[in-house]
């Protein structure tokens, strides 16, 4: 084999680390299901006109086509024409219209998959990833309601995980629309994508480029202005409606993101943060958007982002408009695993090691695993008959923490981190609970 040259962008984990990952997997799961939504998954390609048809374009799409094409098939068909997913949300939409006579409405989705971008890999940015999301879509209208009720999931999840306090910034689109609206600006979109670039670029850089695309120097320091604003409860709306500008969807969005902080406040303090520099690169997005930061990692960006959608699920009189959030599992893992911030108390699942004293003695230890397995205890059987001592330090390795022993007078079963040795049967022994799975820990701050 010649030499194996690594993938950048591509993880993979190692044992340990993978442990971790399913260990989030199943909370994340838990919660979305707590909460009433159902799992569902899509195919991992999509046509490229779907793909590129959602204002997605600054993303690198991977093309899928076969090494060789049939000869009969039609110039310009098939799998060329075909590109992997780059999130969930766009097939989500199509599956939406495909299936809406056979679904019910409003429907309440999860979907954990790997999608995968064309990025540079960087720091917590990968070409292949997990992303886990939820969603809710109707039928013709969605009430603002369930945009109040997306952040309180997503602040169920990170409770259950090793995590540091999570804070999910909002915003809503229609403020920032309708607050440029009000300034008169002609391209209220083009201003949004310039202020969203408020952190990478700082004020300075916004007022420039505001400036050089026909804004006037005024127009650009209220748009700052409103960037600045920032609250933990509805008196964000006080501080925009002193800003002197008016208009009737700046009305209505601030209604709605006022609902949003109040309903997280009540039921979650210090959960949410209105935060009016956000708008979300998305061009889908058409009401409140989301952005969540982890206490201390600030500086990774947001782990977990979504919004209000309107018209991403629309074929002609059909319309579902829908609500989602995504948490970016990979990216999420990525950074914390590179500052080794989470660990696993071992990197296998085994909890007990049966020891063999002869290889003639394999049988009768594949039956006492067997009765060790049917309670959902974990188990392996010494790969061979060799020394205990070496028995025991194979476990030590693999981070066993539990060697039983077979012989004349019974069965025992040794802690080999504390060196305890008990009596013990196969019918009845429990390990305890902290050592029946793998723990995971993390950056608890």
């Amino acid at each position: 084999m010649s030499k194996i040259t690594p993938l950048s962008g591509f993880p993979e984990w190692s044992p340990a680390n993978r442990v971790v990952e399913q260990h989030f997997l199943d909370r994340i799961r838990r919660v979305f299901e707590l909460h009433g939504f159902a799992s569902l998954e899509t195919r991992a390609v999509e046509p490229l006109e779907t793909l590129l048809s959602k204002g997605e374009t600054s993303k690198e799409v991977y093309l899928l086509r076969r090494l060789q094409a049939d000869a009969e098939e039609p110039r310009g068909a098939g799998d060329a024409q075909l590109g992997l997913h780059f999130d969930l949300t766009v097939p989500f939409a199509r599956y939406v219209l495909e299936n809406a006579g056979k679904l019910q409405f409003p429907f309440r989705r999860y979907q954990i998959q790997k999608v995968w971008r064309g990025e540079r890999p960087q720091e917590g940015r990968y070409r292949e990833f997990y992303q886990c999301d939820i969603d809710i879509v109707d039928r013709d209208t969605l009430p603002a309601h369930y945009e109040a009720e997306i952040p309180l999931v997503i602040g169920d999840v990170f409770a259950e995980l090793p995590l540091p306090k999570a804070t999910i910034q909002v915003n809503n689109r229609k403020i920032l629309e309708g607050f440029y609206r009000g300034l008169g600006l002609a391209d209220p979109m083009e201003t949004m994508r310039i202020v969203d670039k408020l952190d990478k670029i700082g004020p300075k850089g916004v007022l420039k480029e505001l400036v050089a695309g026909g804004v006037s120097e005024a127009q650009a320091s209220a748009c700052l202005a409103l960037a600045e604003i920032s609250a933990e409860d509805g008196s964000f709306a006080e501080q925009v409606l002193k800003l002197g500008v008016t208009d009737p969807l700046l009305d209505e969005g601030l209604a709605e993101l006022v609902a949003v902080v109040e309903t997280a406040a009540a039921h979650s303090p210090g959960l949410c943060r209105a935060e009016l520099k956000i708008a979300r690169g998305l061009d889908y997005y058409t009401g409140t958007v989301y952005e969540t930061q982890l206490a201390g990692y600030e500086s990774i960006g947001s782990v977990c982002s979504g919004g209000r959608y309107d018209n991403l699920a629309s074929s002609g009189d059909e319309r579902y408009p829908g609500v989602g959030i995504s948490i970016g599992l990979s990216r999420l893992l990525g950074v914390l695993f590179g500052k080794n911030a989470l660990s696993a108390s071992r990197g296998v699942p085994t909890c007990v090691l049966i020891a063999l004293t002869a290889d003639e003695d394999r049988a009768a230890a594949m039956r006492t695993a067997a009765s060790l397995r049917a309670r959902g205890i974990a188990v392996e059987v010494s790969p061979s008959a060799a020394k205990f001592g070496k028995q025991i330090r194979y476990a030590e390795r693999r981070g066993i923490p539990f060697v039983w022993f077979s012989g004349p007078d019974g069965d025992s079963v040794k802690d080999i981190r504390s060196g305890d040795q008990i009596a013990a049967e196969a019918l009845t022994w429990n390990p305890p609970a902290e050592d029946r799975y793998p723990t995971v820990s993390g950056p608890i701050v």
